[in-house]
């Protein structure tokens, strides 16, 4: 767990810095957030979704990324026109706010709170809840609300050639095959660049001195993310008869975790308030630390 919080510290520190140094030009982050989006993260979501073992009873667990993204679509939508913010930074509230680190932040705080047991469910929610929506509404949302071209048909192509989306769809088809192991070890090894590289290009975007001018937002936003989401999932499941504890638990602290920095930079990748979506960021993943595990204990 240590190496963990070292590694994602580290990259959001050195984002930083190499902006403040002036070493690297201005564009890093956004040729950074190209390979994010067109490289490591195709990569990661192709070798996840082929090995993935898939358990009926969990369909459940992997909708509720998908109610976290809904409802921050009805809730920011609703509040935050009536406070003021422009559209583009509602938007990027919708998006930093809709979805979860589950995967680089969710899997390795399940592990360390509730043991592997707990990772089944985790992984599954990850793989068909987060990164499906990230994939598909959530992108096509992106590039509605930054205005490029909001005809129906423009929408869907961005959608089916967003480079993870495709991965996602090959992951699915080639599911019943093997492939050579050489194959898994490069996908892998380009998946790994993710978590480093997307922290890094925050980092390079962050500005600490905008926080004082986006504390409504900032607020609002962490609000709903580290708190309102895993309380709305939590009662919704409550609702439902038969599930298990586990299952229960998993679903409701994965809604809790910080959010997904890929939603940072796909808000940044179309100009939506990318200085508010890497505070976002920056500022959301230190504080799951310690919501998280205050969550698990209100679930006890």
């Amino acid at each position: 767990m240590s190496q963990f919080v070292g590694l994602l510290a580290a990259s959001l520190l050195l984002g930083a810095f190499a902006r403040r140094s002036g070493r690297f030009p201005e564009q890093t982050a956004l040729a950074l957030n190209a390979f994010v989006l067109n490289i490591a993260l195709p990569a990661l979501v192709l070798r996840s979704v082929h090995r993935l073992t898939l358990v009926p009873e969990l369909l459940v667990a992997a909708a509720t990324p998908w109610l976290v993204f809904g409802g921050s679509w009805l809730f920011f939508r609703t509040v935050g026109p009536r406070l003021g913010f422009p559209p583009g930074t509602v938007a990027a509230l919708v998006l930093t706010g809709g979805l979860s680190n589950t995967a680089f932040v969710g899997l390795p705080l399940i592990e360390g709170l509730m043991g592997r047991d707990a990772l089944q469910v985790a992984v599954v929610v990850d793989q068909l809840g987060s990164f499906l929506a990230l994939g598909t509404v959530a992108t096509l949302f992106a590039t509605h609300a930054a205005a490029k071209d909001t005809r129906l048909g423009a929408l869907l192509k961005k959608v089916v050639g967003f480079p993870p989306f495709i991965a996602l769809t090959a992951g699915f088809a080639l599911h019943p095959w093997d492939w050579p192991q050489a194959v898994d070890v490069v996908l892998g090894r380009l998946g790994d660049m993710l978590t480093p590289l997307a922290l890094f290009s925050v980092g390079f975007l962050l500005r600490p001195s905008g926080v004082k001018g986006r504390v409504r937002a900032l607020v609002l936003g962490l609000g709903y993310k580290l708190a309102l989401a895993p309380l709305a999932i939590a009662l919704l499941l409550l609702l439902l008869p038969g599930m298990g504890r586990l299952t229960f638990e998993v679903s409701v602290l994965q809604a809790a975790m910080a959010p997904m920095v890929t939603a940072a930079i796909l808000a940044a990748d179309n100009g939506l308030d990318p200085e508010l979506s890497a505070l976002m960021v920056g500022l959301g993943i230190p504080l799951s630390f310690a919501t998280v595990p205050v969550t698990l204990w209100l679930l006890h």
